[in-house]
């Protein structure tokens, strides 16, 4: 896994020094439209975004993209997120034949600051369990100098599954306690296409 500097794409610098994270699911297609910070992303499993009153904004549960991609089971599939926003933390994906096979949202420990409860650290997965396939990568800590992108392969079972989910979360670490929606998280999804390997066993934990 590794991860480059993208200089292609400037965000706003009061942008980038608000309180919370943003990333884009670059590859696999995402399953809602984002727009370029990669919102909706709050709500799990999958993104959207409540009412907030105070700010005089909707609901947004996101339109759905219609994008599907197709993958072979046994193979690895890249994986390219782009943080369009700073903040530390690490991602986690995960793999459902339904959204609402879905694992929950990591537990998250909390801690007491001089700025009040913050976000400290997230359970991780270390060997993953099905149905999360990689968890605690892309961890970063310090602010880079533009938005940075992060890649890997994600190792996708041998099975058919003509429409599972595919969900990256990202944890945020400092993040203030009491947080709305997805907590210290933002969440995205993708549709896949599964078509199984004859050649290979299929995979029963899914």
């Amino acid at each position: 896994m590794k991860s480059r500097i993208l200089f292609g794409v400037i965000v706003a610098a009061s942008l980038s020094s608000a309180a919370d994270a943003h990333f884009v699911l670059v590859q696999p297609a995402a399953s809602l439209i984002q727009n370029r910070l990669g919102d909706p992303q709050k709500i799990g499993p999958c993104g959207g975004v409540s009412a907030n009153p105070g700010r005089g904004t909707p609901a947004n549960p996101g339109v759905p993209s219609g994008a599907v991609t197709n993958v072979k089971g046994g193979t690895d599939l890249p994986l390219l997120v782009q943080e369009s926003i700073y903040h530390p933390g690490h991602y986690r994906v995960s793999l459902a034949r339904t959204m609402a096979q879905l694992p929950k949202d990591p537990e998250v420990t909390v801690v007491e600051t001089e700025k009040g409860p913050r976000s400290k650290a997230a359970a991780i997965q270390n060997p993953p369990v099905a149905p999360v396939l990689l968890d605690g990568i892309f961890a970063h800590t310090e602010k880079p100098a533009a938005p940075q992108t992060f890649d890997a392969m994600i190792p996708i079972p041998n099975i058919t599954c003509p429409s599972c989910v595919l969900q990256v979360i990202e944890f945020m670490a400092d993040h203030p306690g009491i947080a709305v929606d997805g907590g210290h998280n933002y969440h995205h999804c993708a549709i896949l296409n599964i078509t199984a390997d004859p050649a290979k066993p299929i995979d029963k934990r899914w």
